[in-house]
């Protein structure tokens, strides 16, 4: 016979299960005909576990919940990057929304993200002599404030300097039109991949590493807070280094 504190822990055990397999099947916030991505799923899950632990160890529960509700599996996605050919051809290439155009190529070259680029101010980026350009942020992802060094390359991207408050992409949106200018610019270039805004900042974390920078730095660089998270980039490169070896074939 269960006691009335067994019927609670029963009933919460319940609800996490419950929250688990809603987040599973719960719609996207961007289409009603699709699913919240695993991988984002897992994360508000995760979020929510970390709570009930924290509860636990507060004395807000008796039992540890944390432990008794299976996580939501992450998937590993395939991600879509450019090669430096193909950077160099998105150059050439115009693009009907320049901003765009030059929001996408900051991206490559410095890891940003969306949100991070779309809100970055010019009171935000800081010139030192002898060490040039950088930028400091809050990540919109993961809060936390990033002081980043940027090329001269990306810096030319940002165009002449105005106001403090001003935005350096100032009219830089989110839309079905922007979106309709980056397929666009990325078929004219003849790039066949499907490629999003957010493909840039993979390109960015892929080059780096094919091109020796260390996992660590491109952590850092990309604010991961975690390692893991960027050793499936560290994947991609060896894919792409196998792809290059089995091009050398000879007649046995």
């Amino acid at each position: 016979m269960t006691t009335g504190y067994q019927h609670t822990i029963i009933l919460k055990n319940f609800q996490a299960v419950n929250f688990r397999d809603y987040l599973i099947k719960v719609p996207s916030n961007r289409s009603s005909k699709a699913l919240l991505a695993p991988n984002s799923a897992s994360s508000y899950f995760n979020k929510f576990k970390a709570a009930l632990k924290q509860a636990y160890i507060d004395g807000y529960l008796r039992t540890d919940l944390y432990v008794r509700v299976a996580r939501i599996k992450e998937v590993e996605t395939q991600r879509n990057f450019l090669t430096i050919d193909e950077l160099n051809n998105l150059v050439k290439t115009e693009c009907e929304d320049q901003i765009l155009k030059n929001a996408a190529l900051f991206s490559a070259l410095t890891g940003l993200r969306f949100s991070d680029i779309e809100k970055l101010q010019w009171k935000n980026v800081e010139y030192i002599n002898d060490n040039g350009y950088f930028v400091r942020f809050v990540q919109q992802k993961t809060k936390m404030v990033e002081m980043m060094p940027i090329s001269d390359q990306a810096s030319s991207l940002m165009g002449g300097r105005r106001q403090p408050n001003e935005k350096v992409f100032k009219g830089l949106t989110y839309s079905a039109y922007s979106n309709k200018h980056l397929a666009k610019w990325i078929g004219l270039a003849g790039i066949t991949k499907e490629i999003t805004f957010h493909c840039f900042r993979h390109t960015f974390a892929t080059l780096q590493l094919s091109k020796g920078t260390d996992i660590y730095t491109v952590s850092k660089m990309l604010g991961h807070r975690s390692l893991k998270t960027t050793q499936i980039y560290a994947k991609i490169v060896d894919q792409t280094k196998r792809v290059a070896v089995d091009k050398i074939k000879l007649k046995f």
